[in-house]
């Protein structure tokens, strides 16, 4: 079992125009069922911790009905852990959850650059859809480099904003401001899925893409584990072959004695 650790927005309100915003539900909870339905552990923190808003929930869509009413679930969110107080040696991979509200607190956060920068250090995933990229700009990894620089993302791209009536609301263009930070971006047609692959970096255009993010994240995951069964494989095979080796070298001595 791998551990998973979402994040969401803090941010209830888009900029100055009194319109609510939350976590994009359906970028929660169709990644959710993924990692759930595989046996993964799944975590819930937030920017500034506590219950976090949240964007409407689509009564038609049986997964983010199942999500909101999922017990375990449900107590995870109610009072989620503040993302700078985070362990991230707690876990195996971070996906980081959409909803406009991240445009405001995921990229000036150093506890989530911190956490994401930690998680994938550590040879973890790190997965984001839609806005949550957001939370992938200025992430600085050991070696030196932006996590997203030279490498390939996706995100909710310019013209999806502009379709969305929010061009001249946000704060800035997120697929611009990830090419500015030196990351190559992807996209689909407005509103098509597009799930992105890069080494350990999992990205999605928009909420069609969130369950791609994540069963691209459960393959790798899938990877990882296959590898270390193998590795624990050989470790007990070299462990018999040596106690056998014992074994045989004892009974050698004994017989050469008579």
């Amino acid at each position: 079992m791998k551990k998973v650790l979402m994040v969401l927005t803090s941010v209830s309100e888009i900029g100055d125009t009194g319109e609510k915003t939350g976590y994009n539900v359906a970028e929660a909870a169709h990644p959710w069922k993924v990692f759930k339905d595989s046996g993964h552990f799944v975590d819930f923190a937030s920017i500034q911790g506590g219950q976090p808003p949240r964007d409407e929930v689509d009564s038609e869509d049986p997964i983010q009905v199942a999500f909101t009413e999922d017990e375990a679930a449900r107590a995870g969110l109610y009072n989620t852990a503040r993302v700078d107080v985070v362990d991230p040696d707690q876990y195996d991979g971070v996906y980081l959850v959409g909803g406009h509200g991240t445009m405001w607190d995921f990229p000036d956060s150093e506890g989530l650059q911190n956490l994401v920068a930690s998680v994938y250090n550590a040879g973890g995933l790190v997965g984001a859809v839609c806005h949550g990229p957001a939370g992938l700009l200025n992430v600085v990894l050991d070696n030196g480099l932006r996590l997203v620089e030279g490498r390939k993302v996706a995100a909710f791209t310019n013209d999806e904003e502009v379709a969305a009536g929010k061009d001249k609301v946000i704060p800035f263009f997120l697929a611009d401001r990830l090419e500015e930070q030196g990351a190559t971006h992807v996209s689909a047609d407005v509103f098509e899925e597009k799930v992105v692959v890069d080494d350990r970096l999992v990205t999605g255009q928009n909420p069609a893409s969130a369950a791609g993010v994540a069963k691209e994240m459960e393959k790798l995951f899938a990877e990882v584990i296959h590898q270390e069964k193998a590795e624990v494989q050989h470790e007990a095979e070299a462990l018999r072959a040596k106690k056998d080796a014992v074994k045989d070298a004892e009974k050698a001595a004994a017989e050469a004695e008579h």
